[in-house]
């Protein structure tokens, strides 16, 4: 799970492997790779939802809509100021008031109107096995890591094959979840590119993130932007991202970033122990998106004491 990470703290290394190696890298890691999806997946992608039924790439029985590679209207999508809230850290009876909820790729839909799968888009989970060649690595050969998670791996998006692996490995992921009844998606980690060193830039995040948005609009879902305002109108026109789940666009003022592409359509996320100023001020402020909640940091579920939930 990708809470807001301050700024991150140049040379490419760990470079993908040929075209030939990556096509076997692929058909080696379908075995291997275990945790691919969400925050605490443990299941191996291969044996997972829809690919049970009919295997890697396979069309989802469960998908809620027609295939189509075209980007998702926004009648699919949910009605201005719906009611949001954000179950990552596990799920919750649905609170009053809310139509739109996001949870975790291995927990069920909740069934209160809109549900978007949370996947881990690009770097691994916390005890997931990957072919190394689909890894980046640091100058001294190691596994390069996510400093604010450093029990996650960055994928190496920066060749054309590697992207086309990595898609391959996610597609049963995304049919799972179109299969468990979700959506929509929601790929975090948009913007590890920022934490990689400089091995990876933002046209290798966009061009990989195309990727994934063509494969989720093709299970019938809905494909979700997270974070990285600095992608302005790009992860709409060009990836073709329908709407934007968004971290603290309010604690660093940047909530315009997303409402000024995606409108009605930015869900968004304060947490409770780092507000610019209270609940009151926040959910008063005219760039606040409309459908915003604050929760605890760790989005624990509702029996636990640590939990807040609030929504504007």
């Amino acid at each position: 799970m990708d809470e807001r990470r301050p700024d991150p703290p140049c040379e490419r290394t760990g470079r993908g492997a040929g075209a030939a190696s990556v096509v076997a890298t692929v058909a080696a890691a379908t075995a291997l790779v275990v945790g691919l999806a969400g925050c605490s997946a443990t299941m191996p992608a291969a044996t997972s939802g829809a690919a049970a039924a009919g295997g890697a790439g396979a069309a989802p029985s469960g998908a809620t809509g027609a295939a189509d590679p075209g980007r998702a209207s926004g009648a699919d999508l949910w009605p201005a100021g719906a009611g949001f809230d954000y179950q990552l850290g596990g799920a919750s009876p649905v609170p009053d008031g809310v139509t739109v909820v996001a949870r975790d790729s291995t927990d069920e839909p909740a069934g209160a109107g809109f549900d978007i799968c949370y996947v881990n888009g690009f770097q691994t989970q916390p005890g997931a096995i990957w072919p190394e060649s689909l890894l980046l690595h640091d100058a001294s050969g190691g596994l390069l890591v996510d400093p604010g998670w450093p029990d996650e791996h960055l994928f190496d998006t920066s060749t054309a094959d590697a992207r086309e692996a990595l898609a391959e490995l996610q597609a049963p992921v995304i049919d799972g979840c179109a299969a468990a009844g979700f959506d929509a998606v929601e790929f975090d980690n948009l913007d590890s590119y920022s934490r990689s060193d400089g091995a990876l830039d933002l046209d290798d995040a966009v061009a990989f993130a195309t990727l994934l948005v063509a494969r989720t609009h093709q299970a019938g879902l809905a494909a979700g932007q997270k974070n990285t305002a600095e992608l302005e109108a790009r992860g709409r026109d060009e990836i073709g991202f329908d709407f934007a789940v968004v971290e603290e666009c309010d604690l660093y003022s940047e909530c315009g970033a997303f409402t000024d592409v995606y409108g009605d359509h930015v869900l968004a996320i304060e947490y409770t122990d780092d507000l610019r100023d209270t609940v009151e001020g926040l959910c008063s402020r005219e760039s606040t998106p409309h459908s915003t909640v604050v929760r605890d940091r760790d989005l624990v579920p509702a029996d636990d004491p640590a939990y807040s939930f609030t929504h504007c």
